[in-house]
């Protein structure tokens, strides 16, 4: 039978004895079970002993920690805390240096158990260890010992920081400043110079005072990986305590190239690799140094500002050789203006200030656009001027992309966030390189003209090319580059394509991670889906879709409409005026029988596309298909006026001719589907009240003044 839950059965040892097997009553007092053990050893003076745990941290039992003594623990009897406490007290002050060292050696390992620790310095024992500092006449073994043991208990709180003397610090401070010094002093004496600094603001100032930062960068210097990681713990330690004064000195010493690339050669790149503690260090030094863009970041452009107007001006100006600076009228110059601002890419032309508004990214992306246009003139001009120039609804807006990509590198840089206690994320290139958010938004805003043209891109695909410009950066930033061109040349071949061979190979690694019923589930839904896809296709079919007839002598000729026909017997087409609504059917002349259709044409295999000859583009290509039908192989024509449109004609007809869908966007919405399907399928709706009708529609609200109208055009 399992022992009541009072009794404990566990092993009690002691040196040169057999093991005791006892019931440990938990009700008995503590001292009584000490005194059983030392009569089964015929001890005298049980008072001098206590239990400890064997193994891990050799903490003293007590009455508050008992109840977490588990059945089977091996516990040994060893000397109360106060008896070892009183004995190491006595060691210490010994005139026999070897009995010196080994107190304090032993006090080192024995501190670090708050019962001890409690006992020692209600002798004032700690205080015995700071004058041993402030006289330093002791060897580098003892003064190691001596400085191990009084973190030890410091770091058990029972004694305040701030109730040390300036003697002591400035002692410890010199350890740290010292040229020719044991690597163990320093290190520990790093460290507590880093505790008293987070403890209080006035030992802040006394231990900045007492050590340099160039001190500190030249610590990052050494080899010894313990002694960089301390340094590194108090540098961070005084720039988060730091009063706003203290920190922007701090910040001004940091932002300085040769200090950072110093910590990069040193640490990061000597290295290759380093420990999580300094990996959090340098992780806390990079969020704090970045943070120091938030207040502009989360400031809105004033546009009664002078100075902000003229800054966006000069990216006018920059861009464009413009008359709107000659001496033209008001009216006409404010005209001239507002085209260029449109042509640069603001959504508010005629107050482009009201596109910087928003917060984040506020000021910082104007900030960014500066820099940029500033600092590589002509690849600013190319990208204005080469978007500007466009007629097909394909350009990139230069302001609008800008200000999505400054917000989309702040969350991935984390500007604004606190640092997290147990974060280790850090970017090497931020040491190796001046202006990091600046730098990496030049090569960005590059690669999203460049992710733009591959992706052959309109307005309506805004979001979707920034999500995909967000996986490239992170995806590259995930392979910590060292330096910018790395940074660069990686970003740069990642592209679209390789974007969606890595989505694929990572959502079929995911399928083949997935258990064996949930696939099974997987392939049961499928059949059903499709169903609906291609019910959505022919009902799209039946309601029909404009098109424009492209001749080889104009670009743009009529309109014409096709819809099938309610029973999907029948394609109804023909010519339309340009602002008419969905025509009925009967309006529609011409029609061909489904059962009529022999194939469906894609791409260079049209005959249209033929009869184009040369001058058809991939675009074109990309958007045409046809249909053959009767016996004569006559064609009916077509050109989506965008992929979504072809994709919907080509699977509906697909679907007319009993053949499988393949367009991109059938395997998209099955992918979803499936996803969604499967989800609800596996969530746990067991005592979940289902609602038998969907619930009510909510009023709509009072105002829409939340809303950011993107629509507003020139005025």
């Amino acid at each position: 039978m399992p022992p009541p839950k009072d009794i404990v059965k566990i092993a009690i040892q002691m040196p040169g004895a057999y093991p005791q097997l006892i019931d440990l009553d938990q009700k008995k007092p503590l001292s009584a079970v000490i005194k059983e053990v030392c009569d089964g050893w015929n001890l005298p003076g049980p008072d001098n002993y206590a239990l400890q745990y064997t193994d891990g941290i050799q903490t003293y039992i007590t009455e508050s920690n008992r109840l977490d003594i588990k059945n089977g623990s091996i516990l040994r009897l060893t000397q109360a805390p106060g008896r070892c406490a009183e004995d190491l007290y006595k060691g210490i002050q010994s005139s026999d240096g070897g009995v010196r060292c080994d107190s304090l050696k032993q006090l080192a390992s024995v501190s670090t158990d708050v019962t001890f620790a409690q006992e020692f310095i209600s002798r004032d024992g700690h205080t015995l260890l700071v004058h041993i500092v402030e006289s330093a006449n002791e060897n580098a073994l003892i003064m190691t010992h001596t400085l191990t043991a009084f973190m030890e208990l410091m770091d058990h709180g029972i004694v305040s920081w701030e109730n040390l003397s300036s003697v002591f610090i400035k002692k410890i401070a010199s350890f740290v400043n010292a040229k020719s010094q044991d690597a163990s002093i320093q290190q520990l004496s790093l460290a507590i110079l880093g505790n008293m600094v987070l403890s209080s603001s006035s030992l802040f100032t006394l231990v900045k005072q007492e050590v340099t930062l160039e001190r500190l960068i030249l610590h990052m210097q050494v080899t010894n990986q313990q002694i960089q990681t301390k340094a590194m713990a108090l540098l961070m330690a005084l720039l988060l305590t730091a009063g706003e004064t203290d920190r922007q000195e701090l910040f001004a010493f940091l932002s300085k190239k040769d200090v950072r690339q110093y910590i990069y050669k040193n640490i990061i790149h000597s290295s290759g690799s380093v420990g999580d503690e300094m990996a959090h260090y340098l992780y806390v030094l990079q969020s704090v140094s970045l943070n120091h863009l938030e207040p502009r970041m989360r400031t809105p452009l004033d546009s009664y500002n002078q100075d902000q107007r003229e800054v966006l001006h000069a990216l006018r100006q920059a861009a464009f050789v413009s008359e709107a600076d000659s001496g033209l009228s008001h009216e006409r110059r404010r005209s001239l203006c507002a085209k260029e601002f449109k042509k640069l890419g603001f959504s508010n032309n005629s107050n482009p200030g009201q596109d910087l508004i928003r917060t984040p990214p506020g000021l910082l992306a104007l900030d960014t656009m500066t820099y940029f246009a500033s600092s590589y003139p002509g690849a600013y001009s190319r990208f204005v001027l080469e978007n500007s120039s466009r007629e097909d609804k394909h350009e990139c807006p230069f302001a609008r992309s800008s200000i999505q990509l400054t917000l989309i590198l702040c969350e991935i840089l984390r500007i604004g966030e606190p640092p997290s206690e147990t974060g280790s994320d850090y970017h090497p290139v931020f040491f190796s390189q001046d202006c990091l958010l600046n730098e990496l938004f030049c090569i960005c805003i590059q690669l999203l003209n460049k992710t733009w043209k591959e992706m052959r891109a309109t307005q309506e695909d805004f979001d979707k090319v920034m999500q995909v410009v967000r996986e490239q950066i992170t995806r590259t930033l995930s392979t910590k580059p060292t330096s910018l061109e790395l940074f660069k040349n990686k970003v740069n071949a990642l592209n679209y394509s390789e974007i969606l061979k890595l989505r694929q190979t990572e959502r079929l690694h995911q399928e083949e991670t997935l258990a064996p019923p949930v696939l099974e589930l997987k392939e049961r839904l499928k059949p059903e889906l499709l169903e609906l896809i291609r019910q959505q296709r022919l009902n799209r079919l039946c309601h029909g879709t404009l098109f424009r007839k492209i001749s080889s002598r104009r670009r743009q000729d009529k309109l014409w409409y096709c819809r099938l026909s309610p029973n999907h017997k029948v394609l109804h087409y023909g010519d339309v005026e340009e602002d008419s609504d969905t025509p009925p059917i009967e309006m529609l002349q011409e029609k061909i029988p489904v059962s009529d259709i022999k194939a469906l044409l894609t791409g260079k295999d049209c005959p249209h596309m033929k009869e184009y000859k040369g001058k058809q583009n991939k675009e074109v290509l990309d958007l045409a298909f046809s249909i053959t039908y009767d016996v004569e192989e006559d064609n009916l024509n077509f050109i989506a006026s965008s992929r979504t449109d072809f994709c919907l004609w080509t699977d509906g007809l697909s679907v007319l001719l009993g053949r499988d869908m393949t367009s991109e966007c059938m395997r998209s919405e099955l992918e979803i589907l499936l996803s969604m399907e499967i989800k609800l399928r596996l969530l746990d709706l067991e005592n979940v009240p289902i609602p038998e009708s969907a619930p009510p529609i909510p009023k709509p609200p009072s105002n829409f003044n939340f809303c950011y109208d993107y629509s507003q055009t020139e005025q």
